[in-house]
């Protein structure tokens, strides 16, 4: 599998526990703990085979134009992994506050999965070439494999 269609596998992932969560209610306190914390390993998991792999890729073939999308989707990362995400773990899951901030994690989840898709996935594939997503494929489903026996044994 190579390395774009790993990605595009974890996003129809991440999307599908995101619209299990919204449509959960107050009541739903024990499944949408279980929802986050599926999805916050999946984020984990994916955030680093894009940070490590593809990404410096990317920024390393291209140009000016790839390095800015480099750091523009770090920071979209970033902006889940250490202010969203976490004030979510943070918030009682009866709440209509929680349902609020699963709205705008969802959001910006969304926008962030739509440019990859749309920008970031066709660059890379045009810069990279079929071998080399290939290669990052089998790279990162070993790592993948690494990462959830590692989450596990925590």
């Amino acid at each position: 599998m190579n390395a774009i269609d790993l990605l595009l596998q974890d996003h129809r992932v991440v999307k599908k526990l995101l619209e299990e969560l919204s449509a959960t209610t107050e009541r739903a306190v024990k499944k949408r703990a279980e929802l986050l914390q599926r999805i916050e390993q999946e984020l984990q998991i994916h955030t680093a085979l894009e940070e490590e792999i593809l990404y410096p890729a990317i920024k390393q073939a291209g140009g000016k134009e790839e390095a800015k999308m480099y750091y523009e989707a770090k920071e979209e990362h970033r902006t889940v992994d250490s202010l969203v995400l976490p004030d979510l773990l943070h918030t009682e899951t009866g709440t209509t506050e929680f349902a609020g901030r699963v709205k705008v994690m969802k959001e910006l989840l969304e926008h962030h999965i739509e440019e990859e898709e749309n920008e970031l996935f066709p660059t890379a594939r045009k810069l990279l070439g079929k071998l080399i997503l290939e290669e990052m494929g089998n790279t990162m489903q070993t790592q993948k494999k690494i990462l959830k026996g590692d989450q596990h044994a925590a």
